[in-house]
């Protein structure tokens, strides 16, 4: 009987055990769920040129404006004054920063009339680093740069580094090829973060600098999507990429319909971004 009695508060307790421990245990299981979902991210590149439209109008609430109606989270310009006297001295970044409520880096590439003439990165989530690496020139062309910008994402996803670009726009290609060379050289660097790279590449997708990136970089859009000229456009210079290919999605890819504000369109990406752990999963690994 005695026997009995023990078995029978052993399975008491264990039983109170189980119900202590098991809603933790769920709702770990819960979040644990939770931190591995894709995260969908909204991604924008403009050539801006300097906030002047082909209307010949200096008009930077236009720009403004147009990239708040798309709502991204990340924001790759080009061709963005910073104290220019063609630009009223206005500092461009700051100025659009200010407009769209955001985190804002600048990386100039040219002393131009009094100020500096560059690419800029608009953020929603904290920026933890950030360096202009200035790429190869040739023949006397404009300074041109690689602006790589670490963010740091919400809900456990990490950082994600982000290259924005504005190469040579010569007929000659050899800078091109260069620069996409040294993107690369960059990319190598980053081991498999997640990275965007955005911008103006000045070639079409079957150059071979679009060839050199895609040694590395992965497209956002398969077909080509043409960015210019604005008004009509039948060729696409802009572009969106991303690495590593098996963490990220393209769910949508769109030329915006803004025409007038700038002489290049804007492209814009929904991307989502898969956690390292649901990879992992997913090729058989424990």
């Amino acid at each position: 009987m005695r026997t009995d009695f023990f078995l029978g508060r052993i399975f008491q307790i264990l039983i109170v055990a189980v119900a202590l421990v098991l809603p933790s245990a769920l709702l770990a299981a819960e979040g644990a769920d939770r931190d591995y979902e894709p995260l969908r991210l909204r991604v924008l590149s403009y050539n801006i040129h300097h906030g002047e439209g082909i209307d010949g109008k200096l008009d930077l609430p236009r720009i403004a404006k147009a990239i708040k109606a798309v709502e991204p989270d990340l924001v790759v310009l080009q061709e963005v004054d910073k104290g220019t006297q063609r630009t009223n001295r206005v500092d461009q970044p700051a100025e659009l920063a200010r407009q769209l409520d955001i985190r804002v880096v600048f990386g100039g590439n040219i002393s131009f009339q009094g100020g500096d003439y560059g690419n800029a990165v608009l953020s929603r989530f904290p920026v933890s680093r950030s360096k202009n690496h200035l790429l190869p020139r040739f023949d006397d062309g404009e300074q041109r740069g690689a602006l790589e910008v670490s963010v740091e994402l919400p809900d456990g996803h990490g950082s994600l580094q982000i290259v924005a670009t504005h190469l040579d726009h010569r007929a000659d290609d050899r800078e091109r090829f260069a620069s996409a060379k040294a993107i690369n050289q960059l990319a190598a660097n980053m081991t498999d973060r997640p990275a965007i790279l955005a911008g103006d590449l000045n070639d079409l997708p079957n150059s071979r600098t679009l060839s050199e990136l895609g040694k590395l970089w992965t497209p956002a859009n398969t077909k080509d999507m043409p960015t210019i000229p604005v008004g009509q456009p039948t060729r696409q210079i802009d572009f969106i990429l991303f690495r590593p290919t098996d963490r990220w999605q393209a769910v949508e890819v769109q030329v915006l319909d803004e025409a007038v504000a700038s002489d290049h369109r804007a492209i814009l990406a929904v991307l989502e971004l898969r956690p390292a752990r649901a990879t992992v999963v997913e090729q058989g690994e424990p």
